[in-house]
């Protein structure tokens, strides 16, 4: 196995066929492509243009404008007062020269093809399936689907909304469980997800657990349940359990199981039920268009992927994890829910329901750290089942099936055992000898198939919606039977069909008329566009969320996640199959650590909060390790982001609060206190860096020395590494381990709400701690040496199919560009928090009264002046054509605006121009001019229905209403589809699932 993520030098030959340099040009400071040829080359051969001048927005001569307003003269002299020289990082990051987009794609290219694709039969929650083309350009490859943001804003979200409620639909009448949640990030973790609400429901502490789980959703169960301190049992047979003593919280078992097996637990459900433990079932989305549905079975909750529903392997992720339950549970569902509601004219409308961003309220006493879901894999398996219906997904499970009894026959004729019963697309087989087993392995190499093989000698085989009669001939081939032609002549093939016995599903499912309409072409692409239009995007207008970081995600760093070679192959396939896929590992590992100055990454978290799940799972194991168990207090500043302390807690610490100053930063002396009194069981303190309130503070260097003299650990967050890269290294100023969010400092989108990535970066004494996996250990190059906490993830390497993204991103900019981007990001922010100084007050500035990568406006005296809160600030916004920046937090009654260095100066004044129109039109209320009830901004955002409606009776005029600035007429205007969302009406009516049409779809 290669030295996975593990550095010393790296050898920067050997990735360019020509090697090319890069030169600075003044007075405009942009990169330049030039060969190393001859000296007048420049002349005679101009270069093409280099992609950190696509990225970065800006032109120099904004730039020189910008600087000007500031007071400055150049980059380097704005962020070197912006950032305290103590921790400034002097000299270059060891990455390598920059790439033109078109070598970049090549070079991609080439990795992606050191994978060998086999067929992989191997199964474990894990299935090849055809992606439908329509769905893959239209959505996977569309940045107007892949650069939304959650949809906090539901007004300029309805697209999203309603694809993600047709997924929730679809779980919910798969699974046939009254209500689902808007996916978790895999299967392994909404399955430990379920076990936590379990305990939550009854407080009971002990959970019987099958050994027949898929081992990855056995290792991440304990791991998640451990640190809690509840116990898990794991059993052979949970049939067998003993629920009289009534101190089970739940039972968590796999139907089918990681064998294929399909049993009846309904005796086990009822049992369980008399006892007040709870059922959760891990189950298959697929088999469920034939098999009894769990809820009819007894489940109360059910788990699983939705992956094989039109999503591409991509070793590993992202894909959907789903989460259903009945209703008694739904108050205590983690993640996201879309609800149905309506709007402020009474029609039906979508927004996010109950959940949304609770850890940022409850903090400590949260229920789960989840942030994010998978909502565009989520969307994509929606917009599978909206295309193929009821019927068509029932046909591919069939034809799966046949498939499997055909291979199945075959198998019992030649004599070996095949141990299920009853089974779906998965059988287990037991040669009929050792030769026999030999023979099989050698035979699947020829064909170049991968199986599962067992320790004990049995062979899985799981086949799926891609499976021909071909590979069914060659697995025949393989176990030497018969072939399908004198198989299928045998009446007695059909006869283990679970269609013809007690297991056959006989309710319906997606009867919705969603999922009845859109079957050719011209439906489903027209849909997927309707609802695209719905929606505001980074294609539209910046998207300016304060410590979202909403950058752009370039169409050159998106391709390489639709190669084969990258989607195509299995997390669980032999290691010298995925050698392209380590490169980019070690690639993308040591150019993590060189921007850090961390020594070592694992990429398993796969959100930004479970890499702070898994850097203090990593700190609380180090601790252990060295005979420290007793460290367990966390200190978290009171302005960190709400999923600190949410993961402190599930990593099993005690949190204690550290208060801040009224200028924002870190109280000393109260720290100070607190790590004296803490000082023998001091585990850790969580510091975000800049600051949440958007500053560098001057002595982040000092809290991490104080925190290291009484023995413990600093975690970083990594959330606002946008504005240090190439300027100051976490690992160097004195952080042990930090999260990196790759979806947004290093530009993996959004999604609509995820996917993310949350890898963490560690100083060397922490890297044998980090995640491990039972099947593809990470840590194996440690050998001995490593001593992991457990597994926070279903993929050992977490949602690698888009770590080309991020891989690519460091690959173009270089190191100067990377640099760069972080000066332009930090000069946007302050450019507009000085533009808008005459309006709007910037809450928190450094000493040199500076912001970072972005600045908090004050808005709250605008409530008692003119009954303005910042939502109506937001709503208004929306008229102007921009998503609205993050509300509220971490200061109540304010906005939190990241501009990025993708932005141009045009369109940092764009917004900036309608936070001051909206300025005067707060004004116009504060002097008597406009209605404090009826005006522009309570009654926004203003839908194209509404402005044209002959009962327009307002104070002010349609065009103030949809036109309010000269630069949103004309082709640029972008309609919000419902006006304001009533949220009150949609708690207080939940309503989960798609609603009874009155539209024509």
């Amino acid at each position: 196995m290669l030295s996975l993520l593990k550095f010393g030098r790296f050898s920067k030959t050997g990735l360019h066929s020509v090697r090319n340099s890069y030169k600075w040009s003044e007075p405009c400071t942009q990169l330049c492509y030039v060969t190393t040829q001859s000296s007048h080359s420049d002349t005679l051969f101009p270069g093409r243009v280099d992609f950190p001048s696509r990225h970065i927005g800006p032109r120099d001569h904004d730039i020189v404008t910008m600087l000007d307003l500031l007071g400055y003269k150049s980059l380097d002299q704005l962020t070197n007062d912006a950032v305290p020289s103590k921790i400034q990082f002097q000299g270059l990051m060891d990455i390598t020269d920059p790439m033109s987009e078109y070598d970049l794609i090549e070079r991609a290219r080439k990795i992606s093809e050191k994978n060998q694709i086999w067929r992989s039969f191997i199964g474990m929650g894990y299935h090849n399936c055809c992606v439908p083309h329509s769905i893959m350009r239209n959505m996977f490859e569309n940045p107007g689907w892949t650069t939304q943001y959650t949809p906090y804003q539901p007004e300029v979200a309805q697209g999203r909304l309603e694809s993600l409620l047709n997924y929730q639909t679809m779980v919910s009448d798969l699974t046939g469980l009254d209500v689902a949640n808007a996916s978790l990030l895999d299967e392994g973790t909404a399955a430990a997800e379920a076990l936590s609400l379990c305990h939550r429901h009854n407080k009971r502490t002990k959970f019987v657990v099958s050994e027949r789980l898929h081992p990855q959703t056995l290792a991440v169960v304990q791991t998640r349940l451990d640190a809690l301190g509840l116990e898990v049992i794991v059993v052979p047979d949970v049939r067998q359990a003993d629920f009289a003593q009534r101190d089970i919280s739940a039972v968590l078992l796999q139907c089918p199981d990681t064998r294929g097996l399909v049993y009846d637990y309904s005796g086990l459900a009822a049992a369980a039920q008399e006892h007040g433990t709870l059922v959760v079932v891990a189950t298959d989305l697929l088999a469920m268009a034939l098999l009894r549905p769990p809820a009819e079975c007894g489940a109360a909750l059910a788990v699983g992927t939705s992956q094989r529903l039109g999503v591409p392997l991509g070793y590993g992720g992202p894909h959907a994890g789903f989460f259903a339950a009945e209703h008694a549970l739904v108050r205590l569902m983690p993640g996201r829910m879309v609800g149905v509601t309506r709007d402020a004219t009474g029609r039906d409308a979508y927004r996010l329901a109950l959940q949304t961003r609770e850890q940022h309220i409850r903090r400590d006493k949260a229920t789960s750290n989840i942030c994010t879901a998978q909502a565009l894999l989520a969307n994509m398996s929606a917009m599978y089942a909206v295309y193929h219906g009821p019927q068509g997904l029932r046909d591919i499970a069939t034809r799966v099936h046949n498939a499997t009894l055909v291979l199945d026959h075959g198998i019992r004729q030649r004599g070996h055992k095949q141990s299920n019963e009853v089974y779906f697309d998965t059988l287990h087989i037991v040669p009929l000898s050792e030769h026999d087993a030999g023979s099989i392995k050698s035979r699947a190499q020829q064909k170049k198939i991968n199986l599962r093989y067992f320790d004990d000698g049995a062979v899985g085989v799981a086949l799926d919606e891609t499976t021909t009669m071909q590979d069914v001939e060659d697995l025949l081939w393989i176990f030497d039977c018969k072939s399908v032609n004198e198989l299928t002549k045998d009446s007695d093939v059909l006869n283990r069909s679970v269609l013809k016995g007690p297991f056959r599903r006989t309710s319906p499912y997606l009867t919705h008329p969603v999922f009845n309409m859109h079957h050719s072409e011209t439906r489903i692409v027209r849909y997927m566009k309707r609802l695209e239009n719905k929606d505001v995007s980074l294609v539209h207008s910046m998207i300016p969320l304060g410590s979202c970081t909403m950058k752009l995600n370039s169409t050159t760093e998106m391709m390489p996640c639709s190669f084969k070679h990258f989607t195509d192959i299995h997390p669980f396939a032999p290691l010298d199959q995925c050698q392209g896929y380590h490169t980019l590992f070690e690639e993308l590992a040591r150019d993590l650590c060189a921007i850090t100055g961390y020594d070592r990454v694992s990429f398993q978290p796969n959100s930004g909060a479970q890499g702070e799940y898994a850097g203090l799972r990593t700190i609380k194991r180090y601790h252990e390790f060295r005979g420290d168990a007793r460290r367990n207090i966390c200190l978290i500043p009171v302005s960190a982001h709400g999923t600190n302390p949410a993961s402190a807690h599930m990593a099993g610490m005690r949190v204690c609060a550290i208060r801040v100053t009224p200028g924002g930063d870190i109280d000393m002396a109260h720290l100070k206190d607190m790590v004296e009194e803490h000082s023998e069981k001091l585990s850790c303190l969580m510091l975000t860096y800049p600051s949440t309130f958007g500053v560098f503070e001057e002595r982040a260097a000092d809290v991490c020395a104080l925190v290291h003299a009484h023995g413990g650990q600093v975690y970083l967050d990594g959330a606002n590494m946008n504005a240090q890269v190439g300027l100051c290294r976490p690992g160097d100023y004195g952080s042990d381990v930090s999260h990196l969010n790759l979806h947004k400092t290093f530009c993996i989108p959004h999604g609509g709400g995820g996917p993310g990535m949350g890898p963490i970066g560690v100083k060397a004494h922490l890297a044998p701690f980090l995640p491990s996996h039972p099947v593809i250990d990470p840590l194996a190059d440690l050998g001995d040496a490593a001593h992991s906490f457990g597994s926070v993830s279903a993929a050992p390497f977490g949602s690698s199919a888009i770590l080309p993204i991020s891989w690519a991103y460091i690959k173009m900019m270089g190191p100067k560009g990377l640099k760069r981007a972080t000066q332009v990001a930090i000069l946007n922010a302050n450019y507009m928090s000085r533009r808008l100084k005459d309006h709007y007050k910037t809450l928190y500035t450094g000493e040199r009264g500076l912001v970072a990568h972005e600045f908090i406006i004050d808005v709250r005296d605008l409530k008692k002046t003119a009954n303005i809160e910042p939502g109506d600030i937001a709503k208004r916004l929306m008229d102007f054509g921009f998503h609205a920046p993050t509300m509220s937090w971490p200061v109540a009654g304010t906005l939190m605006i990241e501009p990025t260095e993708s932005e141009d100066l045009q369109e940092l004044d764009r917004f900036c121009d309608a936070l001051i129109a909206i300025r005067k039109e707060i004004k116009d209320i504060e002097d008597g001019l406009i209605d404090k009830r009826l005006n522009p901004l309570k009654m926004a955002p203003h839908t194209q229905e509404e402005v044209i409606s002959e009962d327009w009776n307002r104070p002010y005029s349609r065009e103030q209403a949809a036109f309010p600035a000269s630069f949103v007429k004309g082709e640029t205007k972008i309609w919000p589809t419902v006006g304001r969302i009533d949220d009150m009406y949609g708690d207080k009516h939940l309503v989960c699932t798609c609603p009874p049409v009155i539209d024509d779809f």
